[in-house]
């Protein structure tokens, strides 16, 4: 039977090199071209073989913030895959195995498939794909446009017979077509892009005319390099990978010196060894995007792994005071066009910027629409063009009433760019009279002043989401918001309304803007983050004096579900 509302999950898991993420990828590209929205995760362990890894994906009619916990279909290209997942199969759910033999199993001999078309074994992962797309009732059409769109780069035979083997699984899911209850008619829903948010990452910073990228690879940050190293011809950039993450931030902060958008990427131990050029970044008011995307610590924690710990590490990281922003884009609209601004205000005030990610958010792909150029601006801030015109000799630190003093580039004619790590004259030359001092110290603190007045008037500074009529407040940030959304759904559909906060700046902190949403909704305030201090809840009382009534801390470096927060925000509702 059709249904007019669509909402299921599929989940795909097996050994590392079984091509687990790829089968997971086709059919969520397959699910996207019919028309439905989708989003889907993935784990894997920090081997550099082996171990069990699966792909999590959900489909919709309508738009689908985040995974859920049962699934109505479960691939299992492997025996493990069954212990590890079958007790997630939803009641009418259905198994696509080799080996499984029960009433709610579909048994596909995949391996002997592939072997009699002459595909290798690990090739079995297309006929899974087929599998799944007839059970499905998927137009075999489509299904074999992604497939050749995938495999055109390998040539046509590798197209072909990828055809072949799906083609094979086709006929086996098409038997028990409508057995779940719907099928997956094409839908006319517009051009969509199927993205990771470190896609949208890099993407944002191209869009915002970013010109060299360095980075040393560091999970799970790494897919920013790789992105963009394979479109720096195309794009015109310049991709370095230079031997360390200090030699990645060193060299970064020369070229924006030079005059260059810049941008480095990394994780928390990474970011940990830039702590000491992030310092640099400051005293020489030097514009730079750092991307930090968390994994769980301390040391190497849990490299393939999610969590928000690093908060107050990035807040506070390097010796000595001065201003910076952190940004926390919640899903891969925001970190396309947080990315985008990030660069603008990095040049406006002439501070480094960080945009605070994770492994869920980076690593998670999401159906999203092209992005929208007009809403991309370029503003570089006091850029002294060509020629410094002013009959006063250049000083790089000019004392404003702003902070931000006129910014030349070496070789600007008449101008004389000198800068140092140490304490400064306006000119540049280093000094240690203590009346300078101040005045150069209060210079760069005038900044954080504006920076604050400029989050206050931010409209994507903070976000809140209304479901029905609130009669609880749930508090979070970064990627717990796409969970919190669907927990939302859920809570309504059971009668309770509720709001979301989500806080997106997260330095300067926009206590005002904070302060006077939250006057207008509802306790009890359950505060969701995934660490295990409540990093974002000691904001909320070093700012506002506020302490949440409840707290759901997730710290396993596993990723919200929305069933969880559902839980406690009912719970707190109820009490």
């Amino acid at each position: 039977m059709q249904m007019e509302h669509i909402d299921f999950a599929f989940l795909v898991g097996g050994e590392a090199g079984a091509g687990v993420m790829l089968t997971g990828r086709i059919i969520s590209k397959i699910a996207m071209r019919s028309g439905y929205d989708v989003f889907a995760t993935n784990e894997y362990p920090s081997l550099i073989r082996g171990g069990h890894n699966w792909f999590l994906g959900r489909v919709g009619t309508e738009k689908v913030y985040s995974q859920k916990k049962e699934v109505e279909i479960l691939v299992a290209l492997d025996e493990l895959t069954l212990k590890k997942h079958e007790h997630r199969l939803s009641s009418n759910g259905i198994i696509i195995s080799e080996v499984k033999k029960a009433e709610n199993a579909l048994t596909v001999p995949m391996t002997e498939i592939a072997r009699n078309l002459g595909a290798p074994p690990v090739a079995r992962n297309m006929v899974a794909v087929g599998a799944v797309t007839g059970l499905l009732g998927i137009d075999i059409k489509v299904v074999e446009e992604v497939i050749a769109d995938t495999f055109q780069p390998r040539g046509k035979q590798t197209v072909e017979i990828n055809k072949k083997l799906a083609k094979e699984g086709y006929s086996y899911g098409e038997a028990a077509k409508g057995s779940l209850g719907f099928i997956l008619k094409k839908r006319q829903s517009g051009k969509k892009l199927f993205l990771t948010g470190n896609d949208a990452t890099a993407l944002g910073a191209l869009a915002a005319g970013m010109r060299i990228y360095f980075a040393y690879p560091m999970t799970p940050a790494s897919p920013i390099l790789h992105y963009l190293a394979a479109v720096e011809d195309e794009v015109g950039i310049v991709v370095i990978q230079p031997e360390s993450e200090i030699a990645a931030i060193n060299m970064a902060t020369g070229a924006a010196y030079a005059g260059a958008r810049c941008m480095v990427a990394t994780s928390g131990g990474g970011f940990a060894l830039m702590t000491e050029a992030l310092g640099q970044l400051a005293m020489t008011e030097t514009p730079l995007v750092i991307v930090e995307v968390q994994r769980p610590g301390p040391s190497t924690g849990l490299p393939t792994h999610t969590g928000q710990g690093d908060l107050r590490f990035v807040m506070h990281a390097s010796q000595g005071e001065f201003p910076r922003f952190v940004i926390a884009p919640g899903d891969h609209e925001e970190s396309f066009y947080l990315t985008a601004e990030a660069f603008n205000l990095a040049e406006r005030y002439q501070t480094p910027v960080i945009i605070l990610s994770d492994k869920y958010l980076a690593e998670s792909y999401k159906t999203v629409d092209p992005s929208d150029q007009q809403k991309i601006t370029i503003d570089r801030g006091k850029i002294v063009e060509n020629k410094w015109k002013s009959n006063e000799p250049y000083k790089r630190f000019l004392i404003t009433s702003d902070g931000v003093s006129p910014r030349a580039f070496p070789g600007t004619e008449n101008a004389i760019v000198r800068v140092t790590t140490g304490e400064h004259t306006e000119e540049g030359y280093g000094t240690d009279n203590p009346q300078q001092v101040i005045k150069m110290f209060n210079k760069r603190m005038r900044k954080l002043e504006e920076m604050r007045k400029e989050v206050e008037a931010r409209e994507d500074a903070v976000k809140t989401f209304i479901a029905g009529n609130p009669t609880a407040t749930i508090i979070t940030w970064g990627s717990v918001k796409g969970p919190a959304l669907e927990a939302q759904k859920t809570l309504q559909m059971k009668g309770y309304g509720t709001a979301l906060l989500q806080i997106v700046f997260l330095e300067p902190f926009p206590k005002n803007k904070v302060s006077e949403i939250l006057r207008k909704l509802p306790r009890p305030y359950i505060l969701a983050e995934n660490n295990a201090t409540g990093q974002l809840g000691s904001l909320l009382r070093e700012h506002l004096c506020l302490d949440v009534d409840e707290k759901l801390l997730k710290y396993n470096g596993r990723p919200f579900y929305p069933e969880e927060i559902a839980e406690k925000v009912g719970e707190a509702v109820r009490r």
